[in-house]
């Protein structure tokens, strides 16, 4: 695939409900991503919601894109393969999947589990910058057709992103993405001072939960707070 470079990252907003969603939808946010914080870092939404949530979708004009979480899951061929056909079959056109590193020997396998689907759904491999992820690995999700990479955290109560990597680190994982054509995207309990450090690097999205939410990530999407990410992100034109 050819990635498109945006003048400004992009802003891929997590809700938990339809409610959410529609509050989204009306900011105007360029992904929304459907994920049950409630659950885990990648917490996933019921299938049966995530069909509700593709009809309004649709039904708004399919604006942005769309986005689901397959939950939280180790890394086993199987397991992580059932969950991404269970995500995609209702119609989510990106699909989000965690790679939990312990064994990078593991990875090999999973990638064949999921190159069949990656030849139907776009699929977004999720690394975790507070498990340490090799880079390296970066090329493996492209051959195995991919649509992108991103970073975020998997223990929300350990700082964010920048707590884990510095610019310098992340500028190279986003430039190693962008070598291989894939969408790339940061997040991980970002804040809104965080966006003018990460906006430099250019990936594609910035994603965001904790910062929309008046009572931390768990809590409801505040209006408000979305508009306020909304428009420190739109500030951010690149040259």
């Amino acid at each position: 695939m050819t990635a498109h470079v945006p003048t400004r990252p992009g802003l891929l907003a997590s809700v938990a409900t339809l409610d959410e969603m529609r509050v989204a939808l009306s900011a105007g946010v360029d992904i929304v991503d459907l994920k049950n914080p409630a659950e885990g870092a990648l917490g996933a939404w019921a299938p049966d919601a995530l069909s509700e949530a593709v009809a309004l979708w649709r039904a708004a004009g399919a604006p942005g894109s769309l986005s689901a979480t397959v939950g939280d899951h180790p890394l086993d061929p199987d397991l992580l393969r059932a969950a991404a056909e269970r995500t995609a079959a209702t119609g989510v056109p990106l699909v989000k999947i965690g790679f939990a590193f312990g064994d990078g020997a593991r990875l090999p396998p999973v990638l064949d589990a999921l190159r069949p689907l990656a030849r139907e759904t776009r699929l977004i491999a999720v690394l975790f910058a507070d498990q340490a992820p090799d880079f390296a690995v970066v090329p493996l999700f492209a051959a195995a057709g991919f649509h992108g990479v991103m970073l975020d955290t998997a223990d929300k109560a350990a700082g964010g992103l920048l707590a884990h990597m510095g610019v310098e680190t992340l500028a190279r994982f986003v430039a190693t993405a962008r070598a291989e054509r894939l969408l790339t995207g940061l997040a991980g309990s970002l804040k809104v001072a965080d966006i003018a450090p990460l906006a430099a690097l250019r990936p594609h999205y910035l994603g965001f939960r904790g910062a929309l939410c008046a009572e931390g990530r768990t809590s409801a999407l505040d209006p408000l707070r979305l508009a306020a990410v909304r428009e420190a992100l739109a500030g951010r034109v690149l040259a």
